[in-house]
């Protein structure tokens, strides 16, 4: 049986967010020469969804979809595995399996973690009691994906020191980075750490840069460290990789919403994500 891996990235209006999921595909064939691994994007890039599920297609008798998504929403609960399905139609001789996303996880948590001292040690290892820290994500309008968030925030708290482990987003809900950081500052934080929960670079990634510079004017007196994107942590490709096995094994974790079976009473329902 002949089988190709596809990656599918968000895809951003930054060609560098783009090029980095290009990259990260390509290291992972460094890291796999043996598989056949290509890549796509969900929107905003050149290669999206069908034609990389129809080049995935040629000459295959099976397709493992990997999501290279953190949480699952819209995009992953819906638009891909509609996608899936068409190609599906067009492919009648190929069999596509669909992998779960990356979500909140062990992994994960490890590299947060990383992030986080690495952070620490900027600001000359603070005391955590006084330190706070914000995870920040990409925001959606489904509430599973948020609380996705909220958990590994949690998992910080209970895995570190410090008093103050707040969730906020960069946009869709609430709350943004900057009511959170009033609010931490309030409580009485000399220091904040914030941690972008995004794996590779993007214009969102560029919009909370100009947001921490603001914060910084507003708040002289508090001293603001601002982490980077984590996908190219070794914690990534090994979590990648397990979620292709898996699949290709018959053992991935349904979707909490199943896309493929419910789209058409899903789609009505309000699971909608905005890039």
């Amino acid at each position: 049986m002949k089988e190709t891996i596809l990656l599918v990235g968000h895809g951003s209006r930054n060609p560098d967010g783009n090029q980095q999921i290009e990259m990260f595909a390509n290291h992972w064939r460094k890291r796999r020469p043996q598989w056949r691994i290509e890549h796509c994007f969900i929107e905003l890039a050149d290669r999206l969804l069908d034609e990389g599920l129809d080049a995935a297609a040629g000459g295959s008798s099976r397709v493992v979809v990997v999501p290279l998504i953190l949480n699952a929403a819209g995009h992953v609960k819906l638009e891909i595995p509609a996608h899936i399905e068409r190609a599906r139609q067009r492919h009648p001789t190929t069999h596509f399996i669909y992998a779960a996303h990356l979500g909140a996880c062990e992994p994960i948590l490890a590299v947060m973690k990383r992030s986080l001292h690495r952070l620490l040690r900027t600001l000359d290892m603070p005391d955590p009691r006084t330190t706070g820290v914000v995870l920040l994500g990409r925001g959606s309008s489904d509430r599973a994906a948020n609380g996705e968030v909220a958990k590994l925030a949690r998992w910080l708290l209970e895995e570190t020191q410090h008093d103050l482990v707040d969730i906020a987003f960069t946009g869709i809900t609430h709350p943004r980075l900057e009511t959170v950081v009033q609010r931490q500052v309030r409580l009485g934080m000399g220091q904040i750490a914030i941690l972008p929960y995004y794996l590779f670079n993007g214009t969102l990634m560029e919009r909370i840069g100009r947001q921490v510079e603001r914060l910084r004017r507003q708040y002289p007196q508090l001293s603001l460290a601002l982490g980077g994107y984590v996908g190219f942590d070794e914690e990534i490709y090994n979590l990648v990789e397990q979620r292709a096995l898996a699949a290709a094994s018959g053992d991935s974790s349904p979707l909490p919403c199943d896309g493929c079976r419910h789209l058409p009473s899903a789609a009505p329902a309000g699971h909608h994500h905005h890039p």
